[in-house]
């Protein structure tokens, strides 16, 4: 059952599931995305997350009893079952086991679960997986949803588009780092992510990408129009490269050269749930049909 619960006197914040699902996930997309539409008087800003999203509004404009009434009226309206999100899907090119986060995550073995093993070592060996390579092919071989932005500038959370008995599930360190490579592709929980500047960070790290996802002064092409590369509802395939392609593509970054991949989609919950493995390849169809 959906639960409202007000933040101070200018948010309020709508929590459709107590856990993460691609039914709850969409959900959020569609509502907020009705709620942006409507441009209603009063709102200022609209965030989505992984199975829940807050408003933030002027209660001298709009009183709060108001927008929840509007919220629900949209919740009510829904039809999960018939619904499309028009989406994008963009390639992100990874450099699994790479030498910086091997090297990161050897300077804090104290504070993993198996400081004798590696990061991918000991995510796949809690997945079933028999090696690191059979692993990293899971990781990479279906689209990922990105389910919010945030934590820090530009950082995508995302949900791996499988059925739950599928999700790879990795617990975070016992205790942060305080250090984590620019651009590591990482993972805690269910959730796959991409750290958008150095930090501190928790996530297991599997490799690296040489795309900049978050460019503040936005010098490269692909983000003159936004700093920030995703959004939610954005759908991401990861294509595993070799150390050779990775110092191509960044010079092709320095350079400001860089084709960022991408293909307008749309995503359908219902056929994806009538075909949870096949369909998914549809959408990385989409990137080799727009090449």
């Amino acid at each position: 059952m959906t639960r409202y619960t007000p933040g101070g006197d200018e948010h309020l914040f709508v929590e459709l599931s107590e856990s993460m699902s691609l039914e709850a996930f969409f959900k959020a997309i569609m509502i907020t995305r009705e709620l942006a539409g409507r441009n209603l008087a009063g709102v200022t800003e609209i965030c989505p997350a992984n199975a829940s999203y807050q408003v933030r509004f002027d209660p001298d404009v709009l009183p709060v009893g108001e927008l929840r009434a509007t919220l629900e009226g949209i919740e009510d309206g829904l039809d999960i079952g018939h619904g499309t999100l028009s989406t994008r899907i963009l390639e992100i090119p990874v450099l699994y086991d790479d030498p910086w986060t091997n090297e990161t995550q050897q300077r804090f073995r104290d504070r993993h679960q198996d400081p004798e093993s590696t990061d991918l070592a000991y995510a796949a060996r809690v997945n079933g997986y028999p090696d690191v390579a059979g692993f990293i092919a899971a990781h990479a071989a279906t689209p990922w949803f990105v389910s919010m932005v945030g934590f820090v500038a530009g950082l995508p959370f995302m949900y791996q588009m499988v059925e739950r008995d599928r999700q790879i599930q990795v617990p975070k360190y016992l205790k942060p780092r305080t250090d984590t490579p620019k651009l590591t592709v990482g993972y805690g929980g269910c959730f796959s992510c991409i750290y958008s500047v150095r930090g501190a960070g928790g996530y297991q790290m599997f490799g690296v990408t040489p795309v900049p996802i978050y460019d503040p002064d936005q010098r490269l092409s692909y983000l003159a129009d936004f700093m920030i590369l995703f959004r939610p509802g954005d759908i991401v395939k990861f294509r595993p490269v070799d150390r050779a392609e990775y110092d191509e593509i960044l010079a092709a970054v320095e350079r400001n050269d860089y084709q960022l991949r991408s293909a307008p989609v749309e995503f359908s919950l219902r056929e994806f749930e009538a075909d949870p493995a096949g369909y998914p390849s549809t959408m990385v169809e989409a990137l080799r049909v727009h090449a």
